[in-house]
């Protein structure tokens, strides 16, 4: 018995540097709130086998201002990070005052939800080009039955009070193909707050 578990062992702290030598490159300039890069690249590094697009991994901290560019998008070649403007819903900010403060997996609840989520398909709909989302978590996991997708939207735009969308992460017109482009198809989105 003691045989196997010292064997577990050796394994596990071999294989331990390379999850941190992998970590350790991603934002150099430590650009995400702390521990919300940690959570999201641990669901990344447990479940890759699963995650289709592993280039980028995308992060958003709805804790923030919505004035804020709380949308980070990981590139995990580089560790290079960026970060944009992202709306969250109209009813997770009942005091229209920037802050999401509720969150919903409720069908037209018009509030965000928070959670793992997988990038799929592209799609052009009434907010033209747009990416469906898939949720993974038990809080998001009717992504897709409530229509919640990446869209572009004339409401967000930088020196502008940001809108609400119906519970969407909305993104600025003028980035919407660059982000949508590089993680669609299969990349993990970790939604937090």
């Amino acid at each position: 018995m003691s045989k196997i578990i010292l064997t577990f062992l050796f394994i596990f702290l071999v294989s331990l540097p390379a999850f941190t030598a992998e970590y350790s490159q991603l934002d150099p300039d430590k650009i995400i709130p702390n521990g919300l890069l940690q959570t999201a690249y641990n669901y990344f590094h447990t479940h890759g086998s699963q995650i289709a697009n592993q280039r980028y991994m995308g992060i958003i901290d709805y804790k923030q201002h919505s004035s804020k560019e709380r949308f980070y998008i990981v590139d995990m070649d580089s560790g290079r990070v960026d970060k944009y403007l992202v709306a969250h819903g109209k009813h997770s900010d009942r005091n229209n005052d920037g802050y999401a403060t509720k969150f919903s997996n409720t069908i037209d609840s018009k509030k965000s939800s928070l959670g793992f989520f997988l990038t799929a398909e592209t799609y052009f709909g009434s907010n033209g080009y747009s990416l469906r989302l898939d949720g993974l978590s038990a809080t998001n996991s009717n992504a897709r039955e409530r229509a919640i997708v990446i869209h572009p939207a004339d409401y967000v735009s930088a020196g502008n009070q940001i809108g609400r969308s119906f519970g969407c992460p909305a993104i600025e017109l003028r980035y919407h193909q660059m982000i949508i482009d590089q993680i669609k198809e299969g990349a993990l989105i970790f939604a937090s707050y």
